[in-house]
């Protein structure tokens, strides 16, 4: 009886850290750092590059990449429901 207390124990430890990390993995807070960084770092790249108005020209990808997941979310159930189909 001791074994399996201790397993259910185990498994609801496990529910809890895969809960954690689908909630940080759907999270405004994720996006919205993933946004912020990848704006960043194509800041930096484009001034070392010399590239004309970097701080304009850097808002594509980081705005492409925002877009691409808020879409997401209704690509998914769409394949989920016409697709996947299991």
């Amino acid at each position: 009886m001791k074994e399996f207390r201790e397993e259910l124990i185990r498994i609801k430890e496990r529910n809890l850290r895969v809960e954690a990390d689908k909630a940080w993995e759907t999270s405004k807070t994720r996006r919205g750092l993933i946004t912020a960084l990848t704006y960043i770092v194509i800041v930096l790249f484009l001034i070392y590059a010399n590239v004309e108005d970097p701080y304009l020209v850097a808002l594509i990808p980081a705005l492409g990449y925002l877009l691409s997941t808020l879409t997401l979310p209704f690509l998914k159930g769409w394949w989920i429901k016409n697709i996947y189909k299991k």
